[in-house]
């Protein structure tokens, strides 16, 4: 443990996800003492992806209560909060949303993305990123301004979803993080709004809110706060990441070349590299990391999400077990969103198919388990053509990961091994995160508080069998148009080297 953590300090990891908003209160030591959520619910229709904001709160205030009910409330120190990434909102002078939260996979701002791109385009390229998607925040905030009254009120402010929670906890408005606005178009390199081409874009300088770089004390905890959600007042706010690079640091991954895959609803990589990755087809951004690193990686539309989606109320115990005897080679697209992929390409009408002809429920299963993990193949494929490190350790986090047949059916469609660490979640991250308020590194904080579970190592002959599987689903992604013949060419050279 690094000298500067308090052996009998409690931190705070706070995570709102799409389904459920979490508080987990963990040890100097990296032991997790408590743990509580609550289910947060959707508003879904066509490309359109919706949650009221009210909810986030109620929801976090709630698994606070619950989590810090048995806590010594004189060691806890410190938290930090992370939330979806392009998630946001609009809210009144005094923290009063005035529309819903439009979610990290919203896709209704298409065309104000290619407003976006025109007027920032230089910026956007500069960033490495080289365009907006429809589903980032910027495009949403424009579309806010276009079709809700609300959005010409005096004082009217932009939120991204953990700035409503930070200024509930504070009792005031605090900074929001660099981490979740990169996607409002945030100046990473120079760290500040590129406000020429905001104005062009008519977004007013008075919505924005001051940005700091994550792990900045924002405040402490307000009476009020105190009072709603048991975290004690004067307990220190610090600012935090996006969801997937909460897990990055959840994990550990922080060297450069490690890299986190998060298997929650949708996949989500986050990896470190020493230098900006650029990206010519813009699914690839890169996050600030700690000491002068960058943090690139993709969100996918694709992910464990179609499990729910495809087998309502099935016993998954149960249906993986028959899955994992199975010989079919099956493979399933494993698209969640409706409003087509994100990455590791960007094709806004993509739509779930399967290739293949599963004989059973068990088969089907299987084909969609393997679609995830032939995704996941070709995401670090990409990412490899682009020039990003991807050599490194790998872990596996989210939900998905829990799921240990899968996670071995990734490691051996991979190639490559995998770690499990004991607490695969964003909200470790965040309580990691949150002890650097102490004065530890980001680095010597996860070394002291991550710890590291099992380690799987793939079968090389499981590795062959799938191999084929693979190259027949990018041969699939190319025949609809989807994506590039230069990467799936680069994609099987790799897989021969």
């Amino acid at each position: 443990m690094s000298d500067r953590l308090p052996a009998d300090a409690v931190w705070l990891g706070l995570d709102l996800g799409t389904q459920s908003a979490r508080c987990v209160a963990v040890d100097s030591a990296g032991q997790v003492l408590a743990a509580a959520s609550r289910p947060l619910t959707s508003h879904r229709d066509g490309n359109r992806h919706e949650q009221d904001p009210e909810q986030w709160w109620s929801a976090l205030a709630g698994a606070c209560r619950e989590a810090l009910a048995g806590i010594d409330p004189a060691r806890v120190r410190g938290l930090a909060l992370d939330g979806t990434s392009g998630t946001i909102l609009l809210a009144d002078a005094d923290g009063t949303p005035l529309t819903p939260g439009l979610m990290y996979d919203d896709g209704r701002a298409a065309a104000q993305a290619e407003r976006a791109n025109k007027a920032g385009g230089y910026v956007w390229q500069a960033l490495g990123y080289r365009s907006m998607q429809p589903s980032w925040a910027l495009p949403k905030l424009l579309w806010l301004l276009d079709h809700e009254r609300a959005a010409a009120g005096t004082g009217v402010r932009l939120l991204h979803q953990t700035d409503l929670v930070t200024w509930r906890l504070a009792g005031r408005q605090v900074a929001s993080d660099a981490s979740h606005a990169l996607k409002t178009g945030y100046h990473l390199i120079e760290e500040r709004w590129p406000l020429e081409e905001l104005t062009e874009l008519g977004v007013p300088e008075s919505l924005l809110p001051e940005v700091v770089l994550p792990g900045t004390v924002l405040g402490t905890v307000c009476a009020d706060a105190a009072e709603a959600t048991g975290i004690p007042a004067g307990t220190r706010i610090v600012a935090g990441m996006t969801d997937g690079c909460a897990a990055q640091i959840g994990a550990g991954a922080l060297a450069p070349g490690a890299w986190n895959s998060v298997l929650g609803t949708t996949l989500v990589l986050k990896g470190v590299s020493p230098h900006l990755v650029r990206d010519p087809q813009g699914v690839v951004y890169c996050h600030r990391g700690p000491g002068g690193s960058w943090l690139p990686g993709g969100a996918s539309s694709s992910g464990a999400g179609v499990v729910s989606r495809e087998f309502p109320g099935a016993d998954l115990d149960a249906l993986t077990a028959r899955a994992a005897g199975t010989d079919g080679d099956a493979v399933a697209y494993p698209l969640v969103s409706t409003g087509g992929e994100r990455f590791p390409f960007r094709t806004p009408d993509a739509e779930p198919f399967v290739l293949g002809a599963p004989a059973n429920e068990a088969e089907r299963f299987h084909a969609y388990l393997l679609g995830v993990a032939c995704l996941e193949r070709l995401c670090f494929d990409y990412l490899d053509l682009l020039g990003a490190p991807v050599d490194g350790p790998l872990t596996l986090t989210g939900g998905g990961a829990r799921n240990r047949y899968w996670s071995q059916l990734r490691a051996d469609v991979l190639g490559r091994p995998v770690r499990l660490p004991e607490q695969a979640e964003g909200a470790i991250g965040m309580a990691v995160l949150a002890a650097t308020s102490s004065g530890a590194s980001v680095q010597e904080t996860a070394a002291a508080m991550v710890r590291v579970g099992a380690e799987l190592h793939p079968d090389p002959a499981r590795t062959a069998r799938w191999t084929p599987v693979y190259h027949a689903f990018l041969d699939e992604l190319v025949h609809r148009g989807w994506l590039d013949r230069a990467v799936a060419a680069h994609a099987k050279q790799r897989a021969a080297r």
